[in-house]
């Protein structure tokens, strides 16, 4: 399956942004969807991850408070709302697609998008 991320941009403390991931091909239902995040000189970070029909979410429990992950099964799209940003949320933000839910490791993803970036200023 071919993802693709998109939604960042520049943003200021506090902002919002949505980011979405599609795929144009019909097995996108077929995965599990997670975004993870890199920033500059870090490790890639697990974000969140929702379940192939939408109806399990799972999150990384530092941001759980405020980005939400969804799924439009009929548009093919997985979004992930982020509130509340702040400077450290600064990274690039990757989708990736899995066979099995609650895997949080990057290494068990098999399919990703190409990134999207998101500057938080403050």
């Amino acid at each position: 399956v071919q993802l693709q991320a998109c939604g960042g941009g520049s943003v200021q403390a506090g902002g919002s942004l949505t980011l979405s991931c599609t795929a144009s091909d019909r097995t996108f239902s077929n995965y599990v969807i997670g975004w993870f995040r890199q920033a500059p000189g870090k490790e890639r970070e697990f974000v969140a991850s929702i379940s192939k029909m939408g109806g399990s979410t799972q999150y990384l429990d530092s941001l759980k408070d405020r980005f939400t992950i969804s799924r439009d099964v009929v548009k093919n799209t997985v979004f992930l709302q982020m509130n509340s940003l702040k400077p450290e949320d600064t990274a690039i933000y990757y989708c990736a697609a899995a066979r099995d839910f609650g895997v949080v490791s990057w290494n068990k993803y098999e399919y990703w998008g190409q990134g999207t970036e998101v500057t938080v200023s403050s």
